[in-house]
């Protein structure tokens, strides 16, 4: 099979690579490199790879793959927030012009990389895909406006499917330390302490960015008429935690490490609890490669043997949102 993965040099795009390439499909893959010399360690390149902006894609480039795979996208709330005009450039037009030209080019699957965020504020928890959505952030809007505006695009020849993913954790060669779990195992490697800006109460459903990977892969390959047009959560029920039972999966690990509430988020509005049955009904034969324990100490491990260090701690290297500041200029509508 022929696949066509955006954003394949990011920090779930690289794991994606690797596992299609080890499954025996042809890859290639559209990322514009804004992380360029921010690899953590060394990763599997595409057969074919361009280094561009998604945006600038024609029908052409999509012609003759069998599933799009869209992840580019400026990644999480505080990006998103950086500047909601180039948020929704990228992440809500970019998507669906990029849909409409997957479909004119007769591609017949979409897999569009969503997020969990669109829950924001929960009014309950354990939200499934027909709970109301409540984002809070125009990264999250981003992502309930593109499954709105493609949703239309479907028909018997072009599949779109939107996964909701969890919160991302874990290793990557494509390492980020702004998401909670990096972040708070991360600090404890540098400083010896766990840091929590929020008061640790809000909950978060956590799924490993291998596991994100490997779901679009599973996506690729189930019964379209299952998963036709539909949005689908993916994580595991097992895999929701408050804040602060991650730190002490993290303490866990790092016992040196104290924990402290700083506290200076103040009341983080983002609260919810996902359930994921109907990935398990959709798509049986997925199941999840980590729990948090597992992921966390495989981290664990990652960090020791790179010998993770304040300097990366209080640098760039590793944070979307430092590195992204100095190139915004290359994302302007």
């Amino acid at each position: 099979m022929k696949y066509f993965v955006t954003g394949h040099l990011g920090y779930i795009g690289v794991h994606l690579v690797r596992q299609l390439k080890e499954h025996g499909h042809t890859v290639t893959g559209c990322d514009l490199d804004l992380f360029a010399g921010c690899a953590f360690d060394t990763f599997v390149r595409p057969d074919k790879e361009l280094l561009q902006d998604f945006r600038s894609l024609t029908r052409k480039d999509l012609e003759g793959y069998d599933c799009v795979m869209h992840l580019a996208a400026l990644s999480n709330d505080p990006m998103g927030d950086l500047n909601e005009a180039i948020t929704y450039s990228v992440n809500l037009e970019g998507t669906v012009n990029l849909a409409k030209l997957a479909k004119e080019a007769d591609v017949p699957m979409f897999l569009f990389s969503g997020s969990c965020s669109v829950y924001g504020k929960g009014a309950k928890l354990d939200l499934a895909e027909e709970d109301a959505l409540n984002p809070v952030s125009a990264y999250a809007i981003s992502k309930v406006k593109s499954e709105e505006r493609i949703s239309p695009l479907a028909d018997e020849n072009f599949t779109p499917v939107y996964l909701r993913n969890a919160t991302a954790y874990g290793y990557s060669p494509m390492l980020r330390i702004d998401l909670v779990v990096n972040n708070l195992l991360a600090c404890a490697h540098a400083v010896g302490e766990i840091r929590i800006m929020s008061d640790g109460t809000p909950w978060r459903p956590l799924v490993h960015c291998s596991d994100i990977a490997k779901a679009f892969v599973y996506m690729a390959k189930a019964d379209k008429k299952k998963v036709h047009n539909k949005a689908i959560n993916i994580g595991g029920n097992k895999e929701n935690f408050q804040v602060r039972d991650v730190a002490n999966y993290v303490q866990e690990f790092m016992p040196q490490a104290k924990i402290t509430y700083t506290g200076e988020v103040g009341v983080d509005p983002r609260d919810y609890r996902v359930k994921f049955d109907l990935l398990n009904q959709l798509v049986p034969e997925f199941k999840l490669d980590y729990t948090l324990h597992a992921g966390v100490e495989e981290l664990h491990k990652h960090y020791l043997k790179k010998k993770f260090s304040l300097q990366d701690f209080k640098g760039d290297k590793y944070f979307r949102l430092r590195v992204l500041k100095h190139k915004l200029q290359l994302l302007n509508p």
